[in-house]
């Protein structure tokens, strides 16, 4: 009998999360008509971009980019 690997919930529901939150703050940005908040909004959506790529690189015991 073959095991399926399955994805722990949790990282189902931190990468959910993460995409909820750089689409509030692309959302923010948008709406924001003050110019340093909007650069402040961006930053942090590119660092909460940043982090959900390492994570989804990092979640597993090797690289996903050497399989």
């Amino acid at each position: 009998m073959a095991t399926k690997s399955r994805r722990p919930k949790g990282r189902e529901n931190t990468v959910s999360s993460l995409n909820a939150a750089i689409e509030a703050l692309n959302l923010a940005e948008k709406i924001s008509s003050v110019t340093p908040a909007k650069a402040v909004f961006a930053t942090v959506s590119v660092l909460l971009t940043m982090i959900k790529v390492c994570f989804l690189l990092c979640c597993d015991d090797m690289f996903r980019v050497h399989t």
